[in-house]
């Protein structure tokens, strides 16, 4: 590989701050464009906290990639001294019989991971914030806490131009051309040509890419904050937490000590037609949903937010992402990370990583068969 490659990176957000560092860490000359700047709240990455977990209840072979993510969560903290990621544990919790729950003690017996089951009576015992319900239980992941998204992307993209990258803010890419052996990059001011090319454009992917063979479902999630009643919350340990049913939901404590931020998953809300017409309003009827789970769930949380957010995310039919060469190109030097459907950000280092692999060397040593585009639609 020429430390020379020069590689465009189209989306310096969730994915594409850690491409362009893990891109630039190995000497490649490296230009980002963002039709905003790195931070932003508009797209994927705000909302302050995301959980970063070891095991993981949607499939196992997920967990190789998250040891790879946390050793570069390590690595960028050094490098940048920004507090990134703070492991303060992550419960996960359901009814036993729960497939999710078999998934995840599959992939924590499997792996060796850091654990501890918490039948439903230590449950209520040690996380009294928590209503359990006949038949529940929880695991709890140790190596596991929350990541700050905005600083996260703000520190990987500083880290990157400290390395020598360049990024165009507030500069929209219009098309992306394969020409020969390269690509061509054109925004409304000019084009520029590249060696290879990395779209991590998050959800305005169906309109930079309005012909891939597969749909990328994008989605208005809503994150809303909640006030404690009690000091439980804000005890010795202030785990993150995963519920699976009946309503599948998260939550973070924030980091100030203030608030419980809760969530829902993909199912639970609207689909987006425009991501540039994203509706930030939320109507009254919208927070029906996280008032009964405060009920049902957690009744020490005030019923009434005190903080609202809304972002987008993309969704593809299997869950997994869109990870390869852009298809239908004749032209391996586009390289395409989408649809991370709500649990990318955990693994954002080694997917920047992975991307990094694949444009500058064509094929990448990560266990990625499972979730890539190469060669084939994901399955």
């Amino acid at each position: 590989m020429s430390s020379k490659k020069r590689v465009a990176v189209i989306g310096v957000g969730t994915m594409g701050s850690q491409a362009m560092w893990r891109l630039a860490a190995r000497g490649a000359d490296v230009t980002g464009y963002d039709r905003f700047a790195p931070g932003h709240d508009r797209s994927a990455a705000g909302g302050e906290t995301r959980i970063f977990r070891s095991a993981h209840f949607e499939d196992s072979r997920y967990v190789p990639l998250l040891q790879h993510a946390d050793r570069l969560w390590g690595d960028l903290q050094q490098e940048t001294g920004r507090e990134l990621r703070r492991l303060t544990g992550c419960l996960l919790m359901g009814p036993t019989a729960h497939q999710q729950m078999s998934t995840v003690l599959e992939s924590i017996a499997e792996h060796g991971l850091d654990h501890e089951v918490l039948d439903a009576d230590a449950l209520a015992k040690r996380f009294p914030q928590f209503r359990v319900e006949d038949g529940d239980a929880a695991v709890l992941d140790r190596h596991a806490g929350f990541i700050r998204p905005e600083l996260t992307i703000l520190s990987a993209a500083r880290r990157a131009e400290e390395l020598g990258a360049r990024i165009h803010r507030y500069t929209p890419v219009r098309e992306i051309v394969p020409v020969g052996n390269g690509v061509e990059i054109r925004t409304d001011g000019r084009s520029e040509r590249f060696d290879a090319a990395v779209v991590t454009v998050g959800p305005w992917v169906n309109d930079l890419l309005p012909d891939l063979p597969w749909e990328v479902d994008i989605r208005r999630l809503l994150s809303a904050w909640y006030v404690p009643t009690t000091d439980a919350w804000f005890g010795e340990e202030r785990p993150a937490f995963i519920r699976t049913a009946p309503t599948h939901c998260y939550g973070l404590p924030s980091p100030d000590g203030v608030s419980v931020k809760l969530g829902l998953s993909r199912a639970l809300h609207r689909p987006v037609d425009d991501p540039n017409r994203l509706d930030r309003t939320v109507e009254p009827e919208e927070l029906e949903i996280f008032a009964e789970l405060i009920r049902r769930h957690m009744p020490d949380l005030n019923p009434d937010p005190v903080r609202l957010s809304v972002y987008m995310e993309g969704y593809t039919e299997s869950s997994r992402p869109l990870m390869g060469p852009l298809p239908g190109t004749g032209n391996d030097n586009i390289v395409l990370l989408a649809g991370f459907s709500g649990h990318g950000f955990k693994l954002s280092p080694a997917f920047g990583d992975i991307a990094a692999d694949l444009a500058l060397d064509g094929s990448t040593p990560q266990p990625i068969d499972f979730l890539s585009t190469i060669g084939r639609t994901a399955a």
